[in-house]
């Protein structure tokens, strides 16, 4: 049996406990949240006794075979390395770290531990992003040209809409759309498209001036609500992402892949996706997930897709080898370093060239 140890308690309730309730050689045994309280709601409904309002103390007292990690980005790389240190394996939350550096330790501490290392872009398991990855690379669509990609949502547009203190909007947090979304983006663009050659994008904050929902305090947002980035990949293909949190209306994640003899589109809002040959009509050929369907399983991509990647770790852990799929600490690493290089294009107003050679 797996020993699972989970910190963080939000997503734990919302994906990690539902979907280990489904994998018969994982036990979830103890879980940690900053506050006890938390810990304690969420491990209640799974008969998890063992509840800390310490994760230092929980990797201390317990042994644990793997540990999920589902905090604030600023804790991801020193919690990797003490779980690390237990010999655990470990899954970690998007974006990997603040920043590549933190991510190259976490990747070099996985590798001498010899312990497996998985970051939780959990859509490398959806059925539906599966099957463009296999008609990109089955040559259905032909050489890419372009891909778009938007994420266009509201929850961030009202500046009383979030609370004091909320670490999303936090930039010494890790917080921001550019780690929480773009993350994502970019590790399925490097999935369907290959490595990045070079990136110009902004990270900006454009309401930094905020009223907390609860008291009505004034504060001040330090991370960015709007991010975009244009990448020009080793292939040829342009890509560009556009993400906003501070729209009027939410519109949701669009993606559409423009290659030589077809064209894809896929939203989010149906997860419909649709195919269209050179010269034809689009037809649908959207994908059913089978997990969408089980007992207990929040509903959404995310949540969903949690348990393949869970099935794959456990698998792997259980068997002793390696990860088939799944993006690995190589693909957090790669990801950060697209991220930092938006981040510095957005102080240098200029192209930022990437060397991804550098995440051997």
């Amino acid at each position: 049996m797996i020993n699972v140890g989970i910190i963080g308690a939000s997503f734990a309730r919302d994906a990690y406990l539902p979907a280990f309730a489904h994998i018969e050689s994982a036990k979830v045994v103890a879980l940690a949240s900053g506050r006890l309280e938390s810990a304690k709601a969420a491990a209640e409904p799974y008969g998890i006794e063992a509840v800390y309002d310490d994760w230092e103390r929980m990797l201390a007292e317990q042994t644990l075979d793997l540990v999920c990690i589902a905090t604030p980005t600023v804790m991801h790389a020193p919690m990797t390395l003490a779980a690390l240190s237990k010999g655990a394996h470990v899954l970690c939350e998007k974006p990997t770290a603040m920043n590549a550096a933190e991510a190259r330790q976490m990747l070099n501490a996985a590798r001498a531990a010899e312990r497996l290392h998985m970051i939780d872009h959990e859509l490398r398991f959806n059925p539906t992003r599966m099957r463009i990855a296999e008609l990109i690379h089955g040559g259905d669509l032909g050489e890419i040209r372009h891909v778009n990609i938007t994420n266009i949502g509201a929850s961030w547009a009202n500046p009383a809409s979030r609370p004091k203190g909320d670490w999303w909007s936090d930039a010494a947090m890790g917080g921001g759309r550019l780690g929480a979304n773009g993350s994502h983006q970019v590790d399925m663009l490097r999935w369907w498209l290959g490595e990045p050659a070079s990136v110009v994008g902004q990270a900006l904050t454009l309401v930094p001036d905020r009223v907390c929902k609860i008291t009505g305090e004034p504060w001040t947002a330090t991370s960015d609500d709007l991010a975009h980035m244009t990448l020009e990949m080793q292939s040829g293909a342009l890509a560009q992402i556009f993400m906003s949190g501070v729209a009027a209306a939410n519109m949701g994640n669009e993606t559409q892949i423009f290659g030589t003899r077809g064209t894809i589109t896929l939203s989010n809002s149906d997860e419909k996706l649709y195919f269209a040959k050179a010269g034809e009509s689009f037809n649908d050929i959207s994908v059913e997930d089978p997990n969408a369907s089980l007992e207990g399983l929040n509903r959404g991509i995310w949540n969903v897709s949690v348990l393949a990647a869970l099935q794959e770790l456990c698998a792997a852990i259980a068997q002793g080898r390696p990860l088939k799929r799944g993006a690995s600490f190589v693909d957090g690493l790669r990801n950060q370093m697209v991220l930092d290089a938006v981040l510095a294009s957005t102080a240098s107003r200029k192209w930022e060239d990437l060397n991804m050679d550098e995440a051997v």
